[in-house]
């Protein structure tokens, strides 16, 4: 992934704009982060209004955006979801067709949707419109409880801060493990938010509340070579375990086995990246105990191999390479 092409039109919400921009359209070639041909481009050229009054001047028009690799879609004004710009429903057609990447945020969704690219698909937009969205297009599987879904190379995002975690995502799988985690730091972003889907930054532990369970996610990463159990975490939250796996999920949303795993591979893809370490013995400082496990887990949440993985994001220079763990 190369390009991307950003479309607004009047009306648009400036906070999911700047997501955008932030996680795409610096230069964080300092950070030995990859630049991106990033522009913002619009259905007409020059001054484009926000939500709130301000406008921004864009010197593209859509042509840019036809050949993009990535074509993200920001929220689009309630007004204009019954009789959507044919421009951007020509754009959004032609951009899956191509098999480009396509992202919705939050309200974006309204023109993928409008364009059909999500008819027989799983779809999530903010939760404040969810029900419209189903209501309108009841052939799309609207789930309205994840922060983004990614079907095939598409990736649409609920609302606002939700863009964040989508974009992360998607850097994840272009840039691997190592260069999403450097983005997020310079973020600054909210650490991991976990809604079912595949969201990761680096070390991946919630915002500390009075109440949290952020010290016993914090031990469970700090252990996490270790064979840890429920009644281990409970113990450790001086919780029983079923008052622990409720209060865990609700703060969580995943269950402790299904988060532990998740930080499992999340390792795996660090060690992958950093290290010349063997598929046994990153499996064994993992958690996994063994290259099976860790190769069917692997799969089943990122849907490639260790091998493959490795091949794609492998650190090429040896300053990089973390010491082989004692």
């Amino acid at each position: 992934m190369k390009t991307v092409a950003c479309v607004i039109d009047n009306g648009f919400a400036p906070f999911e704009f700047g997501v955008a921009c932030e996680a795409f359209g610096l230069d964080r070639s300092d950070d030995g982060v990859p630049n991106f041909d990033f522009r913002v481009v619009a259905p007409e050229p020059g001054l484009v209004r926000s939500k709130i009054g301000f406008s921004v001047e864009v010197e593209n028009d859509l042509s840019f955006a036809y050949e993009a690799d990535l074509v993200i879609f920001c929220p689009m004004p309630r007004e204009y979801w019954g009789s959507m710009d044919p421009r951007l429903i020509d754009l959004a057609r032609d951009a899956v067709a191509r098999d480009a990447w396509v992202m919705s945020v939050c309200s974006g969704s309204f023109v993928l949707a409008a364009a059909g690219v999500l008819d027989g698909r799983r779809a999530t937009t903010h939760w404040m419109y969810a029900h419209v969205l189903a209501e309108m297009y009841p052939r799309i599987d609207v789930d309205p409880d994840v922060l983004f879904v990614q079907d095939g190379r598409i990736i649409t995002s609920a609302g606002t801060a939700a863009g964040i975690d989508a974009c992360l995502h998607l850097l994840r799988i272009e840039l691997g493990a190592e260069m999403a985690g450097r983005i997020a730091r310079r973020m600054v972003v909210p650490p991991q938010r976990d809604g079912g889907q595949a969201q990761y930054v680096d070390r991946p532990l919630p915002v500390v509340a009075s109440g949290s369970l952020a010290s016993v996610a914090d031990w469970a990463v700090q252990n996490i070579r270790d064979e840890l159990s429920i009644d281990q975490l409970a113990g450790h939250a001086h919780m029983s375990a079923r008052t622990f796996a409720r209060r865990f999920k609700a703060e969580f949303g995943a269950t402790p086995a299904s988060w532990l795993t998740r930080q499992r591979v999340i390792h795996a893809q660090r060690m992958l990246e950093r290290t010349d370490l063997g598929l046994d013995r990153i499996a064994e400082e993992c958690g996994f105990g063994s290259a099976a496990v860790l190769r069917q887990n692997f799969a089943r949440v990122l849907d490639t191999t260790p091998t493959a993985y490795r091949a794609r994001f492998s650190c090429r220079d040896e300053r990089m390479l973390e010491p082989v763990p004692a």
